[in-house]
């Protein structure tokens, strides 16, 4: 990880957040793995000057601000109205509340690291761990896998059963340092 310092706020301006979700079961073909964004977010690095592995990260993310930007796969196109639907049917799964990150570990290591800590979401605190790749000074892309079983979600189904959301879904982070807020 870099040798940057201070506390930085970062939000949509200065990075994304995006899930990726795959499909399963009988009726797969018929359904679309999907790249959703989480539009608004907030998050806290805060690197002290005694080193990276002293950092703090916290996050929070809006649930209630997601946004379908792709659908791959699947027996047609994705129209506005499964958008929409789509939308509404998350909405009644993960609720309209926030899911939180906080780091408790950072792992740093020459191309980028780790951070591990623990993802409230649904009402449930696990343990996350973002994976992290150095994409030049202070920016930075992670990825975790989030089991959403291990938050008493249940994964979407659909035709009967035949179609279901995988229980493992992907986060993305991209991160830029350089253009966040610098707190004081």
């Amino acid at each position: 990880m870099d040798d940057i310092t201070g506390s930085f706020r970062l939000g949509p301006d200065s990075g994304r957040v995006v899930i990726k979700t795959g499909r399963a079961g009988l009726a797969a073909r018929a359904g679309h793995d999907l790249t959703i964004e989480v539009t608004r977010w907030s998050a806290t690095v805060t690197v002290p000057g005694d080193g990276v592995a002293a950092a703090e990260v916290t996050a929070e993310l809006d649930l209630g601000s997601l946004a379908v930007r792709e659908g791959t796969g699947g027996a047609k196109p994705l129209s506005d109205k499964d958008r929409r639907d789509i939308l509404n049917t998350a909405g009644k799964i993960l609720g309209r509340g926030t899911a939180r990150f906080t780091s408790s570990r950072i792992i740093p290591a020459a191309s980028g690291g780790a951070i591990e800590g623990t993802l409230t979401l649904g009402g449930a605190t696990r343990p996350a761990r973002l994976q992290l790749v150095s994409r030049g000074p202070g920016q930075y892309r992670g990825t975790a896998t989030v089991r959403q079983t291990d938050h008493g979600i249940t994964p979407y189904t659909g035709f009967f059963g035949a179609l279901k959301l995988k229980d493992e879904v992907t986060v993305e982070v991209e991160a830029d340092l350089t253009r966040a807020a610098r707190e004081k």
